[in-house]
């Protein structure tokens, strides 16, 4: 007998018909400290080509985003010319709670190694007072290997996850 969760957390680019439900975005003061709004960093997508919009689906609807960054945004934050940072990573307030971060995440390596095949790290960089981004990174298989970098807005630890 098979199992099947009664959700289903998928991974894709972003594309137009995402548009109207991350028009329709919230995130919490905190929140929007840390990481813009989806159409924020699509603007910045626009502009640089080696940043690729991702979003997190459930069950079919957008309820999450983040960019994956290649050499331009890793640089900052590793040598590893094979690694790919993710950024701008967040999920809609209104799916919360549901596990949707941590299993996006999970899925992340599987989603990086078909689509960006020489890529064989992934990092990110979170700031020190985000206590529960981090535990979210970890969760979702993310070490602290004990890097820190100064950003805009203080330290950042940057953790890494390894494919």
């Amino acid at each position: 007998m098979s199992i099947q969760s009664k959700t289903t957390i998928t991974l894709d680019f972003y594309k137009d018909a995402y548009k109207p439900k991350l028009l329709d975005y919230h995130l919490s003061e905190e929140q929007i400290r840390y990481a813009p709004v989806p159409f924020q960093a699509l603007l910045q997508c626009e502009k640089d080509r080696t940043r690729h919009p991702i979003v997190i689906l459930f069950n079919g609807v957008p309820a999450g985003f983040f960019v994956l960054h290649g050499w331009e945004g890793v640089k900052a934050y590793s040598d590893n010319e094979d690694a790919i940072l993710i950024r701008e990573y967040s999920v809609n307030s209104i799916y919360q709670g549901k596990g949707i971060a941590k299993e996006s995440l999970l899925l992340l390596s599987s989603f990086v190694k078909t689509n960006f095949p020489s890529k064989n790290e992934i990092i990110l960089a979170v700031n020190h007072k985000n206590t529960v981004a981090q535990h979210v990174y970890k969760s979702g298989g993310f070490i602290d290997k004990g890097k820190r970098v100064m950003g805009k807005k203080g330290e950042l630890f940057i953790f890494h996850k390894i494919i």
